[in-house]
């Protein structure tokens, strides 16, 4: 006992403050790809290829990168640092997005009126979950590495309990549903009914590229869209605990972006 008394007294209080205050580790975090500015299609032929997960295209006089399906390998990055390079910053606009064409980079003018209707409407849905708010998660065939970051969220670093937010084994007591994987067959049951179950209001989180995408497994997986309407999608392979916490605190109405 002693001991845990003396390191607590040399490592004082170790929590985040954020989203009260900045977070320098938060902003340090190294995102999805993202395409450089003044990038051109003539100046990256071939770079589609690069991608294991087809998340880069160039059409219509423009490079873009799905971050949906972007699962951090760097191919890209490496063989064309002119062109792409990695996002910054953990608590960004990039780290929830509550349209799927919004993990699309560069973002297009009518994506962001978009975003700002959805962002509206999800807003006036949720009104009532301002408190206590319990969330429900369900593996849909993850590989485990986003589990580890929702774990890490009860730890004293990001102690999500201090936002108001529990989770919960029940989903008849739930109004957040955070799902991971890539959507399996065998999940689609089980991830239905837990949705069925919850009382309205209710909101649907995707949680990492498989989530959005399949990921390595998109050519016959493409997520859970399929099974259940998502609210917030949370990009990257595994994302971060930032990046989970941020999309928490947006479908429960304490950050408007």
């Amino acid at each position: 006992m002693s001991i845990w008394v003396l390191r607590g007294l040399r490592d004082g209080v170790v929590t985040t403050r954020w989203p009260g205050r900045p977070d320098e580790y938060a902003d340090s975090w190294r995102g999805p790809v993202v395409v450089r500015d003044g990038a051109a299609p003539g100046a990256a032929p071939g770079a589609g290829d690069l991608c294991p997960t087809g998340a880069i295209e160039i059409s219509a006089g423009r490079v873009s990168v799905d971050q949906g399906k972007c699962i951090l390998c760097g191919r890209c990055v490496t063989a064309r640092p002119d062109v792409f390079g990695w996002s910054a910053g953990a608590t960004g606009p990039g780290a929830a997005a509550v349209l799927r064409e919004a993990l699309v980079v560069p973002e297009v003018p009518q994506t962001r009126q978009a975003v700002e209707a959805a962002r509206a409407a999800l807003a006036d849905r949720t009104a009532a979950l301002r408190r206590s708010v319990h969330v429900r998660h369900v593996d849909a065939g993850s590989d485990g590495s986003e589990e580890w970051e929702i774990q890490a969220l009860l730890g004293p670093v990001y102690d999500v309990h201090r936002l108001g937010v529990f989770f919960t084994a029940s989903p008849r007591h739930a109004d957040v549903l955070l799902v991971t994987g890539a959507g399996t067959p065998g999940m689609a049951g089980p991830l239905r009914t837990t949705y069925d179950g919850m009382p309205d209001p209710k909101v649907v989180i995707a949680v990492g590229t498989d989530a959005a995408s399949g990921g390595l497994l998109g050519d016959t997986l493409t997520g859970v869209p399929a099974t259940v309407p998502v609210d917030i999608w949370v990009p990257g392979s595994p994302p971060p605990p930032f990046g989970i916490l941020k999309a928490l605190l947006v479908a429960t109405g304490k950050l408007v972006r």
